[in-house]
């Protein structure tokens, strides 16, 4: 049968003795192995390595003992609890043996998780399980997590509570993020709030986001848009200092200004600019960033959007020019413009 990935862990965290076992497939094996991981842990509970409750098998080790898993399945655990075989990188080679050992199945062995790559609708690994009636197959696709998703993973990391502003901030940030990143990002939250009762706010996450560019450059270039002429000068300096390139600076100013560019063209207002701005902002770099936006105004953001291009344009080039002298001088042009 199928199921859907919000049912999943209800339907295993007590599957009861008349459960087969579930296959877990998708294109992103970071997916396959977050979502595999959770559907073990809601079996088991913990504990489980310890006491020898989970059986792990490999393709390969399928492939050299075909006997392995049914003799897996039914092996009488030391410990009393739910016992669970995982057979790791399946496919349809490993079909006929599976199904096998689905035959020989009876309630009370262990619980059989299986986990494979694509499987597309003609894949027999996939139609054993969906046409199972005691068995069920999940397809993860490269979609990001819904609310409900989100929601249950802050509950799974302690983080219940969290107000709208900081659950929309965590849903562009789980939209932006690989699964494993956003899964690591939310574990670092939960450390930064450990022993604080106070509800998670949006300036929780900014602190705990990962960075989409180097923290003195975005200094740097906030710098610019706020007209502190001068500070470019020496943050420059130490950028150089560091290895960063003129023309990696250009670019990166050119991304934030039409960021803001985008922001101030939105018929939503500069704030719904912003929170559809892809990679997300948080926290008070947003609440910077709407204020250059609205600040700034439209036309200028334009001239400076022109300003830049050209600079990349000639720092491409093969012209003999100083580049870093040519960066310093286009943003401190852009402060000019924005503040007079």
């Amino acid at each position: 049968m199928k199921i859907t990935a919000a049912e999943v862990t209800r339907a295993y965290a007590r599957p009861g003795p008349g459960r087969l076992g579930l296959l877990l497939w998708g294109e992103d094996g970071m997916r396959v192995a977050l979502k595999r991981q959770e559907v073990v842990a809601a079996i088991l509970g913990p504990g489980a390595e310890a006491e020898m409750r989970l059986t792990r098998l490999s393709g390969a080790d399928l492939r050299r003992d075909p006997a392995a898993l049914v003799d897996a399945l039914k092996a009488m655990g030391f410990f009393p609890g739910p016992r669970v075989v995982l057979v790791e990188e399946a496919g349809d080679g490993l079909a006929p043996l599976i199904e096998a050992a689905a035959a020989a199945w009876r309630p009370g062995d262990a619980l059989m998780v299986v986990t494979a790559g694509r499987q597309d609708a003609r894949s027999a690994l996939r139609k054993l399980f969906e046409s199972h009636p005691l068995a069920h197959a999940l397809g993860l696709y490269s979609d990001p997590p819904d609310r409900a998703e989100v929601e249950r993973m802050l509950a799974a990391a302690g983080l219940a509570g969290a107000g709208r502003e900081a659950t929309g901030d965590l849903m562009a940030l789980a939209a932006a993020l690989d699964p494993g990143d956003f899964r690591q990002t939310l574990d670092k939250i939960a450390l930064y709030k450990l022993g604080d009762a106070a509800p998670l706010t949006a300036a929780d996450i900014a602190a705990c986001a990962p960075a989409t560019i180097e923290a003195e450059v975005e200094e740097l270039i906030h710098a610019t848009a706020d007209g502190q002429t001068e500070r470019i000068g020496p943050l420059l300096r130490r950028l150089d200092g560091q290895g960063e390139g003129p023309v990696g600076l250009c670019i990166a100013a050119l991304r934030h200004i039409r960021m803001l560019h985008a922001a101030a063209c939105d018929p939503g207002g500069v704030a719904a600019g912003l929170a559809r701005a892809r990679p997300p902002v948080f926290g008070p770099r947003r609440d910077r960033m709407q204020r250059q936006a609205q600040a700034i105004g439209l036309r200028k953001l334009e001239e400076a959007i022109a300003l830049l291009v050209e600079t990349d344009l000639t720092l491409r080039s093969s012209a003999p020019v100083p580049q870093m002298a040519l960066i310093e001088r286009t943003l401190i042009r852009l402060s000019m413009l924005f503040h007079r």
